[in-house]
């Protein structure tokens, strides 16, 4: 998945609007929603970071869709969330957007 991607599912993740993102990281909200668009422009740097840091992961996790080992490393989690996390790496971006929107469904049950 690209940036694009990543932005929306991060957004949705933490529950946010992209008019929230605007006000909380001074990028106007015209800017953020070409970078969500059809033709989905890429951020600078600076603005990357920024959106990033607001929502609270890494540039690339935005860029990538995966954290830096160094950053996260899958053995600090429990058994049961790396189970979690192996078996998902293992589906493509609509099943594994399926698995995102249950586990949002059971948190706030």
């Amino acid at each position: 998945m690209g940036f694009k991607e990543n932005l929306k599912n991060q957004l949705q993740y933490s529950d946010m609007l992209v008019k929230e993102l605007a006000a909380r990281t001074g990028i106007k909200k015209k800017t953020l929603d070409s970078y969500l668009g059809t033709r989905s422009y890429s951020p600078s740097v600076e603005t990357a970071v920024c959106i990033a840091k607001v929502l609270g992961v890494s540039v690339e996790y935005l860029v990538t869709g995966r954290e830096a080992a160094k950053d996260r490393p899958l053995s600090s989690l429990p058994q049961d969330i790396q189970a979690i996390v192996r078996a998902a790496e293992q589906l493509n971006a609509r099943d594994r957007q399926v698995v995102l929107t249950l586990a949002h469904s059971l948190k706030d049950r």
